[in-house]
Parts: structure tokens; C-alpha cells; sequence
């Protein structure tokens, strides 16, 4: 019998009509109307970009998450300590995106007299698309950095088992007449969605992307994630970085490290007391933000020009093909694939708002 989500798997929804489910069915949960309002903001702008995996469809998680005491739905993230150059914020275990927005936003303000500044997160959660919260930087004039560690699920060089997170990294640069640029990965070789969707599928995966649990490259995911490990992006250079996010945004914020993060994706999840890190960079510090943005549409037009190879049709700034997205979102409606509307008509039941969710699709 086919999942009722799926008769509108042809269906469109604006983002702002999708936004406005999320609002309801996060604020039925126990939040307020302004988290309620933040934690959308986030979720639906990253499916505007076509980062479904970190997009609505997380709803599930999160709201499993505050059910099970994971989240707290009456936290106030919380500014505990400061100085010319740097906050820290005690997340209470809020909604992540709640305490998210409020740090970066921290950093920035301080960013306007110190030239650079740092803010630390502990006790907080999944957060959701690094990228987001650079972009808020960007979008103030400012450069920004966003990192996250995650619970262990990679592996590093010459181990055999899971060691560290696929800790993600984000950064956005604003332009001029170019959009701003920016990118979001995790440093791993690929996301886990895909070698779980393999899995799904009976398919193998290609080489280099698994260790068994002796520690050598499979193509069979037929026990994972029971066993075996996720491999860093091309090899000691991801586990460096990721290494590095994990001492920025779990070792110096005080927030918990390496096997102490709790795995938010539980049945019954504790609180994950991940850490986040963010920086803003004041460019007005160091030139005029015109002189700045014209240099950026110099960079990205020299870019751009280069030679294309054979076969290809252009060349892609980091982060242009998601303004694109998103372009295209608020002219036509996103068009979700099925692993999202399946997780929001869930979520739709859970909270009473089927009827209204349905309502709110363009049917052809």
C-alpha cells in the first residue's frame, strides 16, 4: 500500500506556504512563536538551496528529539561569557537553531568593533545546515565560518572503527554584483544518506567509501552502521579537518567531544551536547566593503572564464548552484522528493495538521 505523502510527490509548495506548516507543527510541539519562526527560517532556506537531507524533512528527528527530552522546548540559549572578541553561549539544549542564529549573531555584533570574532556553543544539538549561519554573516557585510562536531561515525587513518564525526564546515563571502558565495561540506567522503539509500536498495557502494570492521575498503553496506566506518574525505586531509572542528567547536567551547556526543538520531535520544563554533570576519576592518565586493566579481569573473574542459557547459562558484535553487523555488514551488514529504505528512499527523499541510500543495 502506498504512502498517502506520495499522492503529491508531483505537487509543488512555495517555500513560504511550507514555511508556515513548519511554524504550526514546530509551535504544537511546545515552542514558542519566535523559535518556532527561526528553527523554519533555517529548515525551509536549506531546502531552497536543494540540501533536502538537512531541510524540513529533519522535523522528525527534532521533534523525536523534544518528545524524548533530547531538546528542551522552554530553553533560552543563554550568553554566559564575553569579551572584545568572543561569546559563549550555553544552548540549555534549545532548539539548535535557536541558539545557532543567536551565537552568529553574537559574532557579528562583536565583529563590528573587534574586526574578527568567535562565538562558542556547548550544550546544544543537531543544528541543521552549516551553511545557513555563514550566510548570515554574508549577508551583514561580513565573512563567516560555521562548524558543528557531530556523535562519531567516521573513522580516521590506520583505525578500524568510528573515531570521529563527519564534522561539517561552512563559509560565505558576500559580493557585488556576483551572489554571494559560499560552501557547506561534511569531511567525510560522502554523505551517510547515500550509503544508507544503497543499503535501502540492496545496491553496493563504490570503493572508498566504507572500512569493514577490520578496517578494510568495502562495497558492502550490509552491516553497516553496525559495523564498520564512513572514511574521511581524501583521506588524512578530511580527518585533519574534521579534527579541527572538533577542538573549535567541542574541546574550547566546553561542549562534549568525540565519544562523549550523544547521537541525536536515537529511538530515545539524550541531549547530544554538540558544539558549534562561528567567526565573522568585518571586512570593513581591513577595506572598504565596495572595494571589497568589486575585488570578489573580479576573482569570480577570472573564474569563471577559465578555459572549460571538454564536455562541460560552465563553471560553478561554490554556493551558485543553490542561489539558483533557491531562484527557482520562489518562482515555481520546490518540487520535495519523496523522503521528505513522507517525513512531513508524518510529522503533519503527529500534530493534527494533515488536512492543512495537504492544503497547502499545488496540485498540476
Amino acid at each position: 500500500m502506498s504512502n498517502p505523502a506520495l499522492e503529491f510527490a508531483d505537487a509543488r509548495i512555495h517555500p513560504d506556504k511550507l514555511k508556515s506548516f513548519c511554524v504550526e507543527a514546530i509551535e504544537a510541539s511546545g515552542l514558542s512563536r519566535q523559535h518556532a519562526e527561526q528553527t523554519a527560517e533555517v529548515l525551509v532556506t536549506t531546502d531552497t538551496w536543494g540540501t533536502f537531507s538537512h531541510g524540513s524533512r529533519q522535523l522528525v528527528p527534532l521533534l523525536n528529539n523534544l518528545r524524548k527530552g533530547g531538546l528542551k522546548a522552554d530553553a533560552q540559549p543563554e550568553i554566559v561569557d564575553q569579551g572584545s572578541g568572543f561569546v559563549v553561549v550555553d544552548g540549555h539544549f534549545a532548539m539548535p537553531m535557536v541558539t545557532s542564529r543567536l551565537a552568529m549573531q553574537a559574532a557579528i555584533d562583536k565583529a563590528r568593533s573587534a574586526g574578527i570574532a568567535y562565538a562558542a556553543v556547548r550544550r546544544s544539538g543537531h543544528y541543521g545546515a552549516a551553511g545557513y549561519y555563514a550566510v548570515m554573516a554574508a549577508d551583514q557585510d561580513m565573512i563567516g565560518l560555521s562548524m558543528t562536531n557531530v556523535d562519531v561515525c567516521m573513522t580516521v587513518p590506520g583505525a578500524r572503527a568510528p573515531v570521529i564525526g563527519t564534522n561539517p564546515l561552512a563559509y560565505a563571502v558576500p559580493a557585488g554584483t556576483e551572489r554571494t558565495v559560499f560552501l557547506d561540506i561534511a569531511t567525510s567522503v560522502v554523505a551517510i544518506s547515500k550509503v544508507i539509500a544503497a543499503k535501502t536498495a540492496g545496491k553496493p557502494i563504490p570503493e572508498g567509501w566504507l572500512v569493514d570492521d577490520r578496517g578494510r575498503p568495502t562495497t558492502d553496506t550490509s552491516t553497516y552502521p553496525d559495523k564498520g566506518a564512513i572514511l574521511p574525505m581524501s583521506g588524512h586531509k578530511g580527518y585533519g579537518l574534521a579534527l579541527m572542528i572538533e577542538i573549535l567547536s567541542g574541546v574550547l567551547t566546553g561542549a562534549s567531544f568525540l565519544s562523549g556526543v550523544k547521537p541525536w538520531l536515537a529511538p530515545d535520544p539524550e541531549p547530544a551536547d554538540e558544539g558549534h563554533a562561528f567567526i565573522a570576519v568585518n571586512i570593513e576592518s581591513l577595506m572598504g566593503v565596495e572595494t571589497f565586493k568589486a575585488r570578489m566579481d573580479a576573482m569570480i569573473q577570472e573564474v569563471r572564464s577559465a578555459p572549460l574542459a571538454e564536455g562541460a557547459e560552465r563553471i560553478y562558484m561554490p554556493g551558485e548552484m543553490e542561489w539558483e535553487r533557491r531562484d527557482a523555488a520562489y518562482r515555481q514551488g520546490l518540487q520535495l522528493p519523496d523522503y521528505v514529504l513522507i517525513n512531513l505528512f508524518n510529522v503533519a499527523e503527529q500534530t493534527g495538521l494533515t488536512d492543512e499541510l495537504a492544503a497547502r500543495f499545488d496540485k498540476e
